[in-house]
Parts: C-alpha cells; structure tokens; sequence
C-alpha cells in the first residue's frame, strides 16, 4: 500500500523524500499542530501545579474542546506503530490541508480526516448516512500529534474482538435501518433529539465541555447531550432497575484526579454496540494549564472479549459551549413519519394490511 507512512521512509542520501507533498510548510500552516515532538499528554513542568477550588480540589473548570485528530483505532496499515515521526504527521497534515482546504466540499467527521489523509484519496466524499453531507465550513480546525491511536489499552490501540452477541445485535440494528421505520421506536435517539451519548468520544464536531465544580458535585456540559450532574459526596448508584439515557454517575477524588463510573445505562441506547451491560470509569486530570488529560475505560463483557481504554487531551478554548438546538425532524415527529404514514395508508388501500 503506498501511502505517505511508506513513503516517508523512501530515502535518497538520508533525505526524507515527499515525492507527492508539495510547499508542505505553506499546507500544514492552514491546520493546527500539536506538541509533534511528544505524545499530545502534555508532560506537566516541575513547577506547574494545577489550581485549587476553596475546598482544597483541582479545578477542572473551564470549557475544554476535543478537536484532535488521532482515530480512535490505530490503522491496519500502522500496526506496531504507536507513533509516528515529526516529518510523517507534517506529511499527513499537508496532504489533510489539500483535502479540506475548501469550505465548500463534504464534512469531514470523527475519524475520518486521518483516514482520508493517510489513503491518499484524491478527494474526500462523506459517506456519513446519519447526518446526510455536511459542507466542511461546519467543522472545526482540528489538533495534530504523534499518535497513530487514542486507544492505549490494549497496546495494540484497536479494539478488542466483539462477542457473538454483540455481532447478532449490530446486524439486526444494520437489517432494521434497511426497512422503513414504522414508529418512532424505529428512528436513533439522535434524530430524535434525545440523546447522542454518554461519554462521546467523537471529535471535530460539536465536541466541546464546559466543567462546572462545587464540593459536593461535578457538573459535566456536553455541548451535544446537555449537562451530566454527578454527586461527588459518596453516595451509592441507583437501583439497578433504573436505567437512563446517559447511565448513572457517582464521582470521586484519587488524588488529583477526578474519577467518575457510571452504570446503569438504558437497553434503548447504544455506545458503539453497546447498551445495558456498559460500564465506563472516566478520569479527568489537569496536564498543563491549557490541557486537561481525559482518560476513559469501556467494559461490556456482552460487547467486548476485554476492557478497553482510550486517552484524549483536551485543550482549553476561550470560545463558549452554545446550545445545541436540536428539534424533532424541524416540524416534529409528525413530518418524521408522514412518508411512514402514506405508505401504510397505501398498503391498506391495496390490502396489504400496512404496519410491520
């Protein structure tokens, strides 16, 4: 596969020759670079400690924003690779600068500018059956490093295999996308406006939190999904019976680190395939004065063979987290479902009896 990673290492003199990259200073300027002579995990100096609440806490607060690009999963074509060379992440940016330099091409979401970059398409075209194409003027500039992974456990940075069960489940939530949706039980949660998830891991778009804190209580502010309010004051999960949305969070200090688990997840909702069985362990600690390093730890036995864990850095922005004013189809549920309605309006009249 010849892809700029390979390239990279064709060398003529023991010069890095980018035989396809060209003026790559002047691309790489039009995106934001990020510590490319260290893992994105700022390293804290001696003399840097974080600030202090009234009552002795780190302060987390502020709006943090997720706009790196490292995926998720490390690419096939980078395997054993858990970082890669200053001279390869300018090469990569320079060519993501070409791809999505106009603001009138397809969005680029989550993962996909690093994969893009790395294939070496000649274009991008979103494929994104959820949203539709989004034109790229809706995303922002996103943070480049070292990375090839944010999964950090296992090492390998992909995840773990899925279980049987969780196969059988995406391919009959797969076939149901297939058919017409009857009823709003058959439209996502997020068209519905009622949730996107808990955490979201997905960068570039609408992937800021603004952290609120008081001694007794963490406030987390999904710029998609609204405000997590989690007790830091001990007190044990609800029954297991109840289950919501965003799961149930209790929180508390290790040291200078804000540890939250949640449990209790609703079976309606789906994190990557999974639902009910998830329980995650988030940690959130202050890196630097402009990071705040968050780590999460996914564990669904009904989902995954293992545990797994991702670290993102968030950087600190002075922009401001807006509401994210989601309504139903534009016109409500009612327009959602009228192509439903006519076309079982139209079974009956032909007696086919409509519905399921």
């Amino acid at each position: 596969m010849n892809t700029p990673v390979n390239r990279l290492h064709e060398q003529e003199e023991g010069v890095v020759k980018l035989r396809t990259f060209v003026s790559v200073g002047v691309a790489a300027a039009a995106m934001t670079v990020v510590s490319l002579n260290a893992a994105p995990v700022a390293a804290q100096e001696d003399s840097w400690t974080p600030p202090r609440n009234a009552d002795g806490s780190p302060d987390l607060q502020g709006v943090w924003a997720n706009n790196n690009v490292t995926p998720l999963e490390r690419p096939e074509v980078l395997e054993g690779r858990s970082t890669l060379t200053d001279e390869e992440v300018a090469a990569l940016q320079a060519r993501a600068g070409e791809l999505f330099s106009s603001e009138s091409g397809d969005a680029a979401f989550g993962d996909s500018v690093f994969a893009a970059a790395l294939a070496e398409a000649e274009n991008f075209t979103s494929r994104d059956i959820q949203t539709g194409n989004y034109n790229q003027f809706w995303m922002v500039e996103r943070e480049w490093d070292n990375r090839t992974a944010l999964i950090v456990d296992p090492p390998t940075g992909r995840l773990p295999a899925r279980t049987d069960m969780s196969r059988d489940r995406l391919a009959e939530r797969a076939e149901a996308r297939q058919r017409h949706a009857w009823g709003p039980e058959d439209r996502s949660l997020g068209e519905r406006c009622i949730s996107w998830g808990a955490p979201r891991l997905g960068a570039g778009y609408n992937s800021y939190i603004q952290v609120f804190q008081t001694s007794t209580h963490v406030v987390l502010y999904q710029e998609m999904g609204g405000p997590r309010v989690i007790p830091l004051t001990g007190v044990g999960h609800v029954d297991d019976k109840v289950r919501q949305w965003h799961g149930d969070s209790r929180g508390r200090w290790d040291g200078d680190t804000l540890v939250i688990e949640t449990t209790n997840y609703s079976s309606k909702v789906s994190f990557m395939g999974a639902a009910e069985g998830l329980s995650v362990v988030e940690r959130f600690s202050r890196a630097s004065e402009q990071t705040l390093q968050y780590e999460v730890t996914v564990t669904d036995p009904t989902t995954w063979a293992a545990p797994w864990t991702a670290r993102i850095p968030l950087r600190s922005t002075s922009d401001s987290v807006f509401e994210y004013a989601c309504h139903e189809g534009n016109i409500g549920m009612e327009g959602i479902m009228a192509g439903a309605r006519a076309l079982e309006k139209a079974e009956v009249d032909a007696g086919g009896g409509g519905g399921n």
